[in-house]
């Protein structure tokens, strides 16, 4: 089948997924700076989001620049990502409007959770339908990152119950991981 399909439809939905976080913000009520600090959490949650949107978009765009071809279960892997994708705005509206408290912080990394998971899933489809000696499998390779970032998002939920600005912090500190570039030795040519 023909990624080019695939590509198109998930820039689509991470487009229209960016658009409903961006409505969801709302002008301040008046002139003055207060009125935008008042915003601080909204606009905080948003940033975040918008950041692991992005860091999701960019990765997405990578693996599927080094794939020939897409399976059925690719399809499906995908879709099962653009799903929790979708749920983003919802619970970064949530965490907006209610910062630091434990239930909608915790919702917030179930989704970023399922989201990496999703993502891990997709990613092993494609090395599955490429080959494990594909350029993709070799760049993709074996990241500490992805079992980290789940390992981080599960504590950072448990966390954020019991006290929420730790898991907040949690958040914050998966997405700044997925910010510093990863040092991969070049493939073997033996």
């Amino acid at each position: 089948m023909d990624k080019g399909r695939v590509e198109a439809f998930s820039d689509g939905v991470i487009a229209v997924a960016l658009t409903i976080m961006v409505l969801a913000l709302k002008v301040p009520t008046g002139p003055d700076w207060h009125e935008v600090l008042e915003m601080a959490p909204v606009l905080s949650a948003y940033l975040l989001s918008f950041l692991y949107v992005a860091i999701y978009w960019v990765n997405h765009h990578h693996v599927f620049q080094l794939a020939r071809r897409v399976s059925r279960r690719i399809l499906w892997a995908n879709l099962h990502l653009m799903f929790w994708l979708c749920l983003i705005p919802l619970v970064t509206a949530w965490a907006g409007n209610y910062p630091l408290t434990p239930a909608p912080m915790a919702l917030y990394g179930v989704v970023m959770l399922m989201c990496a998971i999703s993502f891990r899933q997709l990613v092993q489809a494609l090395v599955k339908c490429e080959g494990p000696d594909s350029p993709l499998a070799h760049a993709v390779g074996r990241s500490r990152k992805k079992e980290l970032s789940i390992a981080l998002y599960l504590v950072a939920i448990v966390l954020s119950l019991w006290y929420a600005p730790l898991g907040a912090a949690i958040y914050i500190g998966v997405a700044l991981l997925w910010l510093i570039p990863q040092q991969r030795s070049a493939p073997s040519t033996d």
